[in-house]
Order: structure tokens, then C-alpha cells, then sequence
């Protein structure tokens, strides 16, 4: 098929070659299987087949034996007789080559930094991440309206944890207009913000932000650039990369231009591990996730869920997923029955076969497959062997890595963070201001009260001095003014937001 990414087929007991057309490709798709069953090989030949019909790919390499993309396969590689044997079986013209490829990592150790401003994420999706409670969520969107109406820029964890101590400071009269803010829902949500940075969470935010033309490249050859998200450090905080990959398929679908039925995809989104995306997740998250799922597809981005059990998919998304490779499912127990054959009813059946015996009996490297065909009308359920990757199995050298990362014009652009003024910095400075008028204001009225004593020494009248002169703001601007000299000046400003700026 001129027009298709071939899979896999035939050989005895096998049915139809199986082929992924390029025009229906929008239409989403599921990788399911148990582990080790296969899933990371169907994931890597797919990503040579976009990039070799010339379509982007981004994908996230939980493991880190993806990254084998970007160095071709090899005749002294161990399995290199099996994959030609299998080759042979399936008629395969099986030629070793590797694809272009781009690495990058939030945390910017093995790939280039890839980061996102605390606005652009938005309150809903750091609740999410934060994993906060309705009551917490209302306050994050309370600073966020606050942010927008005072002109603040938010892009890192401390513009935002700045803000929350102002709003704190603020509470009552941000109360007043927009509904209880309580200091323990503060207090909540800056030690779930301490939390996320200590699990590394402060790389995700700050700038330069991604452009997400960065992510839809084509090498000079054509290919399609195939973006590798260096991801099994990233999994050790399962919220933070389910938040984060969700963050970038909602940025796709709000930002591209619609472009109806297209020839082939102009990205295709891999979500490994999509079931950390939808575990607790609230009706809300998903209802949006499901409307970016039926709605995106009409800007040309396909989006491919890989797990373990499609029962993992809520059924609202995976009724979008219409092109499906399901790899061997383990039937131990009766759950694990019952779930078995719930997957073997979401496929069109063949009489040849029992799709449920099918999806039990498949060895690793082989599936049962469903493409969409004509119309995109669902194929009837296959069994496939899957073809061999032209690329390496298997992770690449941390040389070649680093080779492949200097060599990419992204290392310019994205490797030195930018901190601009924002909003951390712009209410420090308005705490300065405040401080250097108290500080003013305490010199004025110590002077005034040296005149009048000395007015009084030599019989004269004494010059009314400045009313509270004795207060407790000129005892406070003297403080602060002294606290500010100190090593613990920049903490004193912070917490005192509020009370300097109450009103503005």
C-alpha cells in the first residue's frame, strides 16, 4: 500500500499483511499488551513508518529503549537472524537505517530542556497536578485571576508561590470578592508546590517555553522528526508526565488551525503508560480529554494510547481509537478473565478465529490487529506477526546521545533558561518601594523629634511632630528596613506582601 505503514501479516496461521493508512491515521489508535509482550517494538516501527512518510512524531521513552531510533539496526546485532527470518516469513525487504531524531527531557540531562510557563499550564491542570481538593482549586484560580487583573506574569514555581503569600496576605478582601480563601488552603497548596519541587517539578516551568513548531520539524531529507521525551526518570512521579503530556495534547488542539480530513497526519502524539493519565482522575479531566480526542483528529494530530488493558481507556476515548494493536493479554485470574474478554468484544470478529483464544495465545512479537479501511470503517480482527524495526533495538549510547544532542539546532534555543522579570520579581520590588517609604517616613519623623527636643531645650516652640510618630507602622518600617539588610531580607519581603500592599 503506497499510502500505508506497513505492521506485519502473513505466514501460517497469520491472515492479510496489515497496513496503517496515512489518511485515517488521525483517527487515534491503541497499543495494548502485557509487559514484554511487544508494545515498545510496535511503538518504534510505527514511529519509523510516520517519519519515513514524512509526519512528526513526538513519543515518551518510559524505559529508556527507545531511543535506538535514532542509530540504524545492524547485521552483528543478536536477533539480527530472527528478524530476518521473520522478514522472509511476512515479505519483508528488511533494510537497516536510522531515523532523525530529536532528545528531550524536562529535567535537561539527556535531552533538551522542554519547559512550560505556570500560565500556559493553567489552574485546572495544576490542581491536577497538585492533586488538590475543590476547595484548593477555587484559591489557585482566585491567583490566576488575581495574576491576569494586576498584570502578572507567572512562569516559574516562584512567581506562583510569591502570589499565594500575597494572596494570603490579601484573603480578607480577595474574600470579599471572590468567595472564601482560607489561610489552611494556602498553607495546602504551597506544601503540595514543595512537594512538586523537590520531585524535580521547577524544571517543567520557566522559559524559553516550547514552541510546538519545534515539535512538527522535518529533517532535510523529508523525514518527519521523530521527538523522543526522555521519560523513566519522569516516572518516578507518574502525576508529573501524565500532567505534563496532557498539558502538550491540549496546547496541540488549542493552538493548531483546523484542517479538516487530511492525507496523512501533520503529528502523531504517542501516550505511553496512559493509565497514569486517567487513575482518579475527575469527570472533568477526562470529559476534556475526550473532547480533545474527538475533536483534534481535525487538525491533523493522531493520537496513539499504549498500555497495558484498553479497560485502562475510559470508554468515551477509546470508543475514538480506531486503529488497534492488541498484544497478549494473561488470563490468571477470573478478573483478569472477565477483562480479557471485555477487550475481545471491542473488536470487529473474524469467523477464522476466537478473538479472545487470539488474544491469549499470541507470542510476543505477534498481535491481533485492527486497521480502519474504507470510510473509516473498523477492519475485522487479524492475527499479525509484527515487522522487524530498521532501526536499533534497544537503547543508544550515551556518546551517540550526546553526539545527536549537540548536533541539533534545538540546543541553541532551548539548553540556557531565561529569567525575566515576572511576577516574583515585580512584587519584590514593590515590597522595596514600600520599605525604602517607611524607611523615609522613619528618618522624617526621628528628625522631627531631635527638632522639637531641641526647640524645647532652648525655651522655643516645639514643631508638632508627625502623627504616630510612635506606631506601630514606623516601628515596623524600622524593622523591616533592618531585616532587609540581613541574610533572611529577601524571606521578610515575601511574607510581608501582603500587609505593605493591602488595598493596591
Amino acid at each position: 500500500m503506497d499510502n500505508g505503514i506497513f505492521l506485519g501479516g502473513g505466514g501460517v496461521n497469520h491472515g492479510l499483511p496489515q497496513y496503517l493508512r496515512l489518511d485515517l491515521a488521525n483517527r487515534h489508535g491503541l497499543i495494548a499488551g502485557a509487559t514484554g509482550t511487544g508494545k515498545t517494538v510496535t511503538l518504534q516501527i510505527l514511529a519509523e513508518g510516520f517519519s519515513a512518510a514524512g509526519v512528526p512524531v513526538f513519543l515518551s521513552d518510559v524505559k529508556g529503549d527507545v531511543s535506538g531510533i535514532g542509530a540504524a539496526g545492524s547485521a552483528g546485532f543478536k536477533l539480527h537472524e530472527a528478524f530476518m527470518k521473520r522478514a522472509a516469513t511476512i515479505g519483508l525487504d528488511l533494510r537497516y537505517s536510522a531515523f532523525p531524531v530529536t532528545f528531550w527531557d524536562l529535567f535537561g540531562q539527556q535531552g533538551h530542556p522542554i519547559r512550560a510557563t505556570v500560565a500556559e499550564l493553567g489552574p485546572l491542570l495544576l490542581s491536577r497536578l497538585l492533586e488538590l481538593t475543590e476547595a484548593q482549586e477555587g484559591v489557585v484560580n482566585i491567583a490566576f485571576r488575581v495574576a491576569d487583573e494586576q498584570g502578572l506574569a507567572l512562569l516559574d514555581l516562584k512567581d506562583l508561590q510569591s502570589l499565594l503569600v500575597w494572596v494570603g496576605e490579601n484573603r480578607e478582601d480577595l474574600s470579599l470578592r471572590y468567595g472564601n480563601v482560607s489561610t489552611a488552603s494556602i498553607g495546602a497548596i504551597q506544601r503540595r508546590l514543595l512537594v512538586l519541587e523537590n520531585q524535580g517539578g521547577a524544571h517543567l516551568f520557566g522559559e524559553p517555553a516550547l514552541d510546538l513548531a519545534d515539535l512538527m520539524r522535518l529533517a532535510p531529507d523529508g523525514r518527519g522528526q521523530v521527538n523522543i521525551l526522555a521519560a523513566d526518570q519522569l516516572m518516578e512521579a507518574p502525576r508529573l508526565y501524565a500532567t505534563f503530556l496532557l498539558w502538550l495534547l491540549s496546547e496541540l488542539f488549542e493552538t493548531l488551525p483546523e484542517i479538516g480530513n487530511p492525507d496523512k497526519p501533520r503529528l502523531v502524539f504517542f501516550f505511553d503508560e496512559a493509565h497514569f493519565l486517567f487513575e482518579d482522575a475527575p469527570k472533568a479531566l477526562i470529559d476534556k480529554v475526550e473532547q480533545v480526542a474527538r475533536l483534534i483528529r481535525s487538525k491533523g494530530v493522531g493520537v496513539y494510547f499504549i498500555t497495558q488493558h484498553p479497560g485502562d481507556v475510559p470508554a468515551d476515548v477509546l470508543g475514538q481509537l480506531g486503529n488497534r494493536v492488541q498484544h497478549a493479554l494473561r488470563a490468571f485470574t477470573a478478573n483478569d478473565r472477565a477483562q480479557l474478554q471485555q477487550a475481545a468484544r471491542t473488536y470487529r470478529e473474524n469467523p477464522r478465529f476466537s478473538t479472545e483464544e487470539a488474544i491469549r495465545e499470541v507470542g510476543t512479537g505477534e498481535a491481533v490487529t485492527s486497521m480502519l479501511e474504507e470510510k473509516g470503517v473498523p477492519g475485522m480482527v487479524e492475527r499479525t506477526l509484527i515487522r522487524p524495526p530498521s532501526s536499533m533495538l534497544g537503547p543508544i549510547g550515551a556518546e551517540a546521545r550526546a553526539a545527536l544532542m549537540a548536533a541539533s539546532e534545538m540546543a541553541a534555543k532551548y539548553d540556557r533558561s531565561i529569567d525575566r522579570d515576572s511576577a516574583h520579581e515585580v512584587l519584590l520590588e514593590r515590597a522595596a518601594a514600600a520599605a525604602r517609604a517607611a524607611e523615609q517616613a522613619a528618618q522624617t519623623q526621628s528628625q522631627d523629634r531631635e527638632f522639637n527636643a531641641a526647640r524645647r531645650y532652648s525655651g522655643g516652640r516645639a514643631r508638632p511632630e508627625a502623627p504616630g510618630a510612635d506606631s506601630l507602622g514606623a516601628a515596623l518600617g524600622s524593622a523591616l528596613v533592618k531585616e532587609l539588610k540581613g541574610t533572611t531580607g529577601r524571606r521578610i519581603l515575601r511574607g510581608l506582601f501582603g500587609t505593605l500592599f493591602k488595598g493596591r
